[in-house]
């Protein structure tokens, strides 16, 4: 990435994820942007979560960034491309989500998804109390199974549509947190301490992302979808 100042290359990184999805986001068949508000409120609420926690982590050292791949530009102890992060990250997921629906739409939902998901859960919520010393981990793997109870309750398709996203979603999840964790450059530029963490990584990236995303992913696409069919319920109402 010589071609490019290091101080760019996490704004670049960011700039680069909305791209596609937000050019695409105005093709007719999709017109993914008449669902903005929807997205946009399902973000804010994502944030509120995620925000919060990030601030806290990087206030206790359990990550943190290299200075010489940021801007320097700091809201809340965060970098401002770790707030584009959670925008344009999950508008990436989502559009990722309603792309698979209109272009593969599910008529049937794997019928053991229900039981897969609370197995889940289970080992989970067993490994985050197993690693109860390592804060990243235990936080984010308990999180994750207390909210995969919760998303039990939801209908056997839309749990097969949610994991179907978040495994396409990998795709690019490998290339930008790849990046973020050292695939390319000399350093990470976001650094995760082994104090806190398993040590257990895929390539470069620590196993607890793949279960953050994954957590930051659904809750994202649950209040997006609910106020989807809250639109959809409302314009039903007025005709």
């Amino acid at each position: 990435m010589e071609w490019m100042k290091p101080k760019y290359y996490y704004l670049g990184l960011m700039l680069l994820s909305i791209s596609y999805p937000l050019l695409r986001s105005f093709e007719n068949r999709l017109r993914f942007y008449k669902n903005w508000k929807q997205l946009g409120i399902s973000i804010l609420c994502m944030m509120l979560i995620f925000i919060t926690w990030d601030i806290v982590f990087t206030q206790l050292s359990i990550w943190s960034f290299t200075d010489k791949y940021i801007l320097g530009i700091k809201l809340m102890h965060l970098p401002i491309e770790e707030w584009m992060f959670f925008v344009f990250v999950p508008y990436a997921c989502v559009f990722i989500h309603e792309v698979l629906l209109y272009f593969f739409p599910l008529k049937h939902p794997i019928s053991l998804i229900k039981k897969i998901n609370i197995l889940l859960a289970f080992i989970l919520l067993t490994v985050g109390i197993f690693f109860f010393d390592k804060t990243y981990t235990c936080v984010c793997f308990i999180s994750c199974g207390g909210f995969l109870i919760f998303f039990q309750r939801n209908s056997d398709l839309f749990l097969t549509s949610v994991y179907r996203t978040y495994i396409v979603s990998l795709i690019p999840f490998f290339i930008v947190n790849g990046i973020l964790t050292g695939s390319i450059t000399n350093e990470p530029i976001v650094k995760y301490y082994d104090s806190h963490i398993t040590t257990v990584r895929i390539l470069t990236i620590p196993i607890e992302d793949f279960i953050y995303c994954f957590l930051m992913l659904g809750v994202t696409i649950w209040i997006y979808e609910l106020l989807k069919h809250k639109k959809k319920q409302d314009g039903l109402t007025l005709k």
